[in-house]
């Protein structure tokens, strides 16, 4: 049992460890330069390319929908994203909804 808990231990120190070197680093950094910008266009590589596998090759439930639901849900997620001023938990929303309409129309 005693194992447990120096795992636990360990896990959290070095958790907040990265947490207070951010914390530390963070006055310092110039949010504005280029590392940063890099950075930022790393992350929108990522998540362009789990959206796109997610639309092209889905796993789960989701690979039981038709490509189509799945594009119209997007498009229509990332048009209430863009006109709700970046509302993402309503482009959320809207988008399960039309892939769920789409299942059901498709189911009737």
């Amino acid at each position: 049992m005693s194992d447990i808990w120096i795992l636990v231990i360990a896990a959290s120190l070095a958790t907040y460890a990265w947490r207070g070197l951010g914390v530390f680093l963070s006055g310092r950094m110039n949010v504005e330069g280029e590392l940063f910008n890099w950075i930022a266009c790393v992350a929108f590589a990522m998540v362009a390319g789990l959206v796109s596998r997610i639309l092209l090759m889905p796993t789960g439930m989701l690979a039981q929908t038709v490509l189509v639901d799945r594009v119209v849900a997007c498009v229509i997620g990332l048009i209430v994203y863009r006109l709700t001023n970046r509302n993402l938990l309503v482009a959320i929303a809207s988008g399960v909804a039309v892939i769920l309409v789409g299942v059901a129309v498709r189911a009737a």
